[in-house]
């Protein structure tokens, strides 16, 4: 058996796997081989693009972020150049530094893994061009450091490019902690200088002085490998898929009540009954769909259904796009219990640096587990108390995203509530649980 067979048969396809692409997209025509061969046969080599032109293609295609902040690549792109710009001489000289975030802190998210696994080169295609339109020399790709398939892939990956002798930007692998604040962007550029993987207080923002002091662009890699897409096809190619106010396909994940869970690739714009439908149909009855993530917010079945699969299609319907995440959750399970399960994993991973993570999300974690588990009629008092000590606090968005997925469940799950209070918790309290937690999710700080 040769290296790279060898390599192959090291890897295992994530639990979630994609089955729906758009023509010419992320991962269409991935056959189970990423290696260079086959990444060059599918998409070429790299066009010689200058900076100018790789900011112009950017800007007209629209692209935006995918890590879930959306917000617009081209811009953050111009952001750094002129922080870089406008920097000392020791900066000026060092030029600015190129981040690709490939940790996917939401535990319901398989979308970066995937793409890490089946098209490693593509994101590095990604993180070259970003290098070249900001003037960076250095580069880093931050991985979660139990992800061991994303790491192999990835190391194999830089090992075939530079046995061809093809530029990779000087990438250095960065393992992170596996928490859920670790991969936030000042958390990352924290670890990157030396420091623990924690969210940083900010002013200033990590493009205006990130790592080393310089100016820094940090990006998904799914945003790096649109990239090297747009690079090769421009921007119409990119904008003929999605919306006019949400170009280009998007990764999501899709899990719950649906027939066939898995990664995949949409053209933004499409409903909520177009995604579940892609994933083969609900089982049965959906009461609700819990749409972003645990930053997201849960949505009645049918506003669900409704919802554009845009940014501001699911800001409107009362949820977020975020990290892409989709799950639907059937008739006869708990969402209270299910929500307080989420609240009391989130609490555990806080950075330990804040007052209102320290003390706020243990105390909503008790008061949701209080209504869930008990029926506690104390409850909703307590947890209309503590929601506004904790909302848009703190260094990170650790508990406006707790105390959103929190108060959305109080909202769609109001009948279980009521219900609740007045019979004790229902029999779905006690059903397995549906959304993931991470078996090794341990409290205190990170690393």
């Amino acid at each position: 058996m040769n290296r790279r067979d060898a390599y192959e048969e090291s890897l295992t396809v994530p639990a979630t796997v994609p089955v729906q692409v758009a023509v010419g997209g992320l991962l269409a025509g991935v056959d189970g081989r990423p290696d260079l061969t086959g990444h060059l046969l599918r998409h070429g080599e790299l066009p010689d693009q200058s900076a100018a032109q790789l900011l112009d293609v950017v800007e007209r295609s629209g692209l935006a972020g995918r890590g879930g902040a959306g917000f617009p690549t081209g811009r953050k792109m111009r952001a750094v150049i002129a922080a870089a710009a406008g920097g000392g001489r020791s900066v000026r000289q060092a030029g600015p530094v190129v981040v690709a975030n490939g940790c996917e802190g939401e535990p319901a998210s398989s979308k970066d893994k995937t793409l890490l696994v089946l098209a490693p080169h593509l994101v590095l295609d990604g993180i070259t061009l970003a290098a070249r339109a900001v003037g960076a020399a250095q580069t880093y790709l931050c991985l979660h450091e139990d992800d061991h398939e994303a790491i192999r892939a990835v190391q194999y990956a830089l090992g075939e490019r530079r046995a061809a002798g093809i530029d990779s930007a000087r990438v250095q692998v960065t393992l992170v902690p596996h928490r859920y604040v670790a991969s936030e962007e000042s958390a990352l550029v924290r670890l990157l200088n030396g420091g623990p993987a924690l969210p940083a207080f900010t002013p200033p923002r990590p493009f205006e002085r990130g790592v080393g002091g310089r100016a820094t662009l940090v990006n998904n890699v799914e945003t790096l490998a649109h990239l090297a897409l747009i690079a090769r096809h421009g921007p119409d190619w990119f904008r003929s898929q999605g919306a006019p106010d949400a170009p280009g396909t998007t990764l999501v994940t899709v899990t719950g009540a649906v027939a066939a869970p898995g990664v995949y690739e949409i053209p933004l714009g499409i409903t909520g009954r177009d995604l579940l439908d892609l994933a083969g149909g609900p089982t049965g009855p959906v009461q609700a769909v819990l749409a972003g993530g645990y930053f997201g917010a849960w949505l009645p079945a049918a506003r669900a259904m409704a919802a554009r699969i845009t940014p501001a299609g699911l800001t409107q319907a009362g949820a977020a796009l975020g990290a892409g995440i989709f799950i639907a959750f059937p008739a006869g399970s708990c969402g209270l219990a299910e929500t307080a399960r989420v609240a009391r994993y989130l609490a555990g991973q806080s950075a330990g640096q804040c007052g209102p993570c320290i003390n706020g999300l243990p105390s909503l974690a008790a008061g949701l587990e209080a209504l869930a588990l008990r029926g506690d009629r104390r409850a909703p008092e307590h947890l209309a108390k503590i929601a506004p000590y904790v909302t848009g606090r703190g260094a990170c968005r650790l508990p406006d995203g707790a105390t959103r997925l929190i108060g959305s469940a109080l909202t769609v799950f109001a009948p279980d509530v009521r219900a609740h209070l007045a019979h004790g918790p229902c029999p779905g309290a006690g059903h397995a649980p549906l959304l993931p937690i991470p078996t090794t999710a341990t409290s205190g700080k990170a690393r």
